[in-house]
């Protein structure tokens, strides 16, 4: 373990299962706790090599691995992964170093090689012979050659000024085409593993009559410089090779040797005459040293060649941006997560080397979260703030990741972070209160009120709903008054309300949310029962009982404006429902009364007459000015006496004089007609006679003087009725009639 890493080291070609650590131990975690913190490995190769035991953490092979295949020809063979955890995130960097084992043999990428050797060259003569490839690396990467025994040939080795070594093949004595025209060799390379392994190829060797000089490199190394974005057709060296012979034999050609790669051949040309190097096409290559071997080969009959090296360093620019990868996401968040809180985990990675991949990353200032370092080439996306999801419910956070290369470049990724909701929000009412007016006698059921809250939360925890608070109205439970809509606040009347005994009252009205614990707000309601004119005035003065009339005495001769009584009322009604005004809907003298219609005191119109009737009957009506008004009425008896008398006379009876034309009168004028017509000469003288002696003559025929007519029937007025004498009950009418009936029925008596 090294800074703050575990570095393992496996062979390749591991078989599955096999261990390779444990990374509880190695890291020092619980292991019980990987599966709950959601543990998981994140690769840098696109095949995953190693699994994990969830129970135990112990670290196993999942895939055999090839380290040619894997890294080539890279040395060290290295393969990178992250742990994360979370709950709380947590990321660990774990180094598999891939160690190489002897399983490749030696190749050549040839099948069989040929060398053409002119039969007149010297013993001592050399020729190049080919490399073999090895993919492994170190000692067990190709070691020596070996030649297969050969009267005309040998084997050396031979080192270029880089130090790499390449093999020979020297001729040891001169050849006679005539007596073999071709040799056939066996060029062995065996490595340095345990057991080596080695590679063969056959190496045809003819023996040409003619050119016997092979064209000469000016330098056995080439070294060149360009960018790794030069354009196609740039020129990266010229190589030169010079040929002592003359004619066809000293004319060269330039190519890639065999032995240089298929990539690099694409990548590159040369001009078969000048030597010139050039790029062709893109430089897709993530090596910063490249090596090709130039061979020059001249036009003789057996062409003679040799080789040279070019190393081709490609210098980086800054053409690669930033990738941004997002590791971890935690989305949504809640709108109460505390400032640190970590989102997002992101990996940033330039693959430019140098300043060109070095990256500073950053999100705009005006947001409530902020880009924390983690290891490196990772950064934490945390809160930095308070968040509010009624105000703002997402944020579209860009990270911009800018690298240090002239120009630079500049990668944007956005991230959409939704901000879910808690319940921190009580509903709210427009008002702290409301007032409600409703009229009385309300149907049962009627809609008095709405109340609404808002709640800015969402789903359950902005759903509102109402109740009402316990409380008493007039001694008694709320709820038998009022019911509210459990969903809408509707409050609907449960009792028919009474103005007269209840005027107004109020109750709250609880909103509750849905959320989790529930918050809630209370309204105070305020209600207030108007007035209908649904009571008749009430009298309360003058009173009857059990049916009789109230009676009122007034003095026989009463003066205008005489106070009869007054007629007291009440009605429990308010306002103008309870605004009186009294009226007389019948009298039996019209112009001997009158009321106040607002006072409703009766008085006399006018002084009264001893020839007025001695009972009177008023009917007065108390009516309020609602709408529709309602009335009541009481009958008064008046009597016209100056005491109190000791039987009050019976009012049943309409109070009125009885008519001219009755019974009794019909008959005496009946009588007195046939009479006058029998005896109307005498009788007439005896008429005049009595008329002018007798005018003072009662009911009962006899003649008396004025004077005592006068006190006679004012006895019989203030008498009552069962008091007078039949006699005058029988023809006066009770004592109503005037002055001139009871003359005239004296004398039909007469």
């Amino acid at each position: 373990t090294a800074n703050g890493q575990v570095v393992y080291s496996i062979a390749e070609e591991t078989e599955r299962g096999v261990s390779v650590g444990n990374i509880a131990k190695d890291f020092r975690i619980d292991a019980a706790t990987l599966l709950p913190r959601k543990f998981r490995m994140i690769a840098s190769s696109s095949k995953q090599y190693f699994n994990i035991n969830a129970s135990t953490g112990a670290l196993t092979v999942s895939e055999s691995i090839d380290r040619e295949q894997l890294c080539e020809l890279k040395s060290p063979c290295l393969l990178n992964y992250e742990l994360v955890l979370e709950n709380p995130l947590e990321l660990y960097r774990l180094e598999f170093k891939v160690l190489d084992i002897n399983d490749n043999s030696p190749s050549f990428s040839l099948s069989e090689y040929h060398v053409n050797v002119p039969e007149f060259l010297s013993p001592g003569a050399r020729f190049t012979l080919p490399n073999a490839q090895d993919l492994d690396e170190g000692t067990n990467s190709v070691q020596n050659y070996t030649l297969s025994p050969d009267e005309y040939f040998h084997l050396e080795m031979q080192t270029r000024g880089d130090g790499s070594k390449y093999p020979e093949l020297v001729l040891k004595k001169a050849l006679d085409r005539e007596q073999q025209a071709i040799h056939r060799l066996v060029l062995t390379a065996k490595d340095g593993g345990n057991p080596p392994k080695s590679g063969d190829v056959p190496v045809i060797v003819t023996v040409l009559d003619t050119n016997d000089n092979a064209p000469e490199f000016e330098h056995s190394v080439y070294r060149a410089s360009i960018l790794e974005n030069s354009p196609s057709g740039t020129l990266v060296a010229q190589v030169r090779a010079t040929d002592l012979d003359e004619g066809p034999n000293g004319e060269i050609r330039y190519s890639f040797s065999n032995t240089t790669s298929a990539d690099l051949q694409r990548m590159f040309l040369i001009h078969p005459h000048t030597g010139e190097v050039t790029v062709n096409g893109i430089l897709a290559v993530q090596r910063p040293l490249l090596e090709m071997l130039i061979e020059a080969r001249d036009n003789g009959a057996f062409g003679m060649f040799s080789t040279a090296k070019l190393l081709v360093e490609i210098t980086d620019v800054n053409n690669h941006g930033p990738e941004i990868t997002v590791t971890s996401l935690s989305n949504p968040i809640p709108e109460d997560a505390v400032p640190g809180t970590v989102i997002a985990l992101l990996s940033i990675l330039d693959k430019d080397p140098g300043e060109n991949g070095k990256v500073t990353c950053q999100i705009p200032e005006n947001l409530p979260f902020k880009l924390k370092p983690s290891l490196e080439n990772y950064y934490s996306l945390v809160t930095s703030g308070l968040l509010d999801r009624e105000l703002i419910s997402g944020y579209n956070i860009t990270i911009t990741a800018v690298d240090l290369g002239s120009p630079p470049i500049t990668t944007q990724k956005t991230l959409w972070v939704q901000i879910s909701d808690v319940n921190d929000n009580p509903p709210v009412f427009s008002a702290d209160t409301f007032d409600v007016f409703v009229e009385e006698n309300n149907p049962l059921g009627a809609f008095l009120y709405q109340v609404s809250a808002s709640d800015p939360d969402m789903g359950e925890n902005g759903q509102v709903s109402y109740v009402l608070r316990n409380s008493t109205v007039a001694g008694s439970a709320l709820a038998s008054f009022l019911s509210v809509s459990l969903a809408n606040g509707s409050i609907y009347a449960k009792h028919a309300f009474d103005f007269e005994q209840l005027r107004s009252f109020y109750f709250q009205v609880e909103a509750k949310d849905s959320g989790s614990p529930p918050l809630s707000a209370a309204i105070t309601v305020n209600v207030y029962i108007s007035d209908q004119n649904d009571n008749a005035p009430a009298i309360l003065y003058p009173t009857s009982h059990n049916g009789s009339i109230a009676v009122e005495v007034v003095p026989r001769l009463a003066d205008e404006d005489y106070l009869v009584t007054k007629v007291v009322a009440d009605d429990e009604d308010n306002a103008q429902n309870a605004w009186l005004s009294y009226h007389i809907a019948h009298s039996s003298d019209s112009t001997l009364f009158h009321l106040a219609p607002h006072s409703g005191e009766l008085r006399t119109t006018r002084s009264l007459r001893s020839t007025d009737f001695l009972k009177h009957k008023v009917v007065v009506v108390v009516r309020d000015h609602g709408d529709p008004p309602l009335s009541s009425t009481v009958t008064v008896g008046i009597l016209l006496a100056d005491t109190l008398p000791q039987a009050l006379p019976d009012f049943d009876d309409n109070g009125e004089p009885p008519p001219l034309l009755n019974a009794t009168n019909v008959y005496l004028i009946v009588s007195l007609t046939c009479v006058s017509f029998i005896f109307a000469a005498f009788l007439f003288f005896l008429a005049v006679v009595r008329l002018c002696h007798c005018q003072t003559c009662c009911c009962t025929g006899c003649c008396r003087p004025a004077d005592e007519y006068e006190k006679y029937c004012y006895s019989i007025r203030m008498l009552p009725s069962s008091h007078l004498p039949p006699d005058v009950l029988e023809v006066t009418g009770v004592g109503k009639l005037t002055h001139t009936y009871l003359y005239r029925a004296s004398v039909g008596l007469g």
